[in-house]
């Protein structure tokens, strides 16, 4: 599905850039603490990015299987509230922000589930 190949490269491309934005714009600029926070979202944002991807492969595979979809979405909402909420953390260092990272933790879970589910059921 094209949407998730576009969403998926520019996740990507975010990606590589806040993670060395982090690398070369923070270092010295935040406590190691928070530079590590950022790394993670880093991580996590590639990870899904990736992800994204293979909704498109299987999205394009499987048409007309809803969770497939869903799974995407859920997946992008992942980065959006988990990766998102760590950027934000560390550079404001506002930790109540912390409370956001797990639903999107949560719904990065769902969208794995989602996507075994549909592999086992339809491929």
């Amino acid at each position: 599905m094209k949407v998730f190949i576009i969403l998926g490269a520019i996740n990507a491309l975010l990606a590589v850039g806040l993670g060395a934005f982090g690398a070369h714009g923070l270092e010295g600029k935040i406590p190691d603490k928070y530079l590590q926070v950022w790394h993670t979202g880093v991580q996590y944002h590639m990870y899904h990015a990736l992800g994204l991807f293979v909704v498109a492969f299987l999205a394009d595979k499987l048409s007309g299987i809803g969770s497939v979809t869903t799974a995407g979405w859920l997946m992008f909402a992942g980065i959006v509230l988990f990766s998102g909420s760590l950027y934000i953390l560390s550079v404001t260092q506002i930790s109540i922000l912390g409370a956001i990272t797990p639903l999107g933790g949560v719904a990065f879970i769902i969208s794995w589930i989602m996507i075994v589910v549909a592999a086992v059921k339809y491929l």
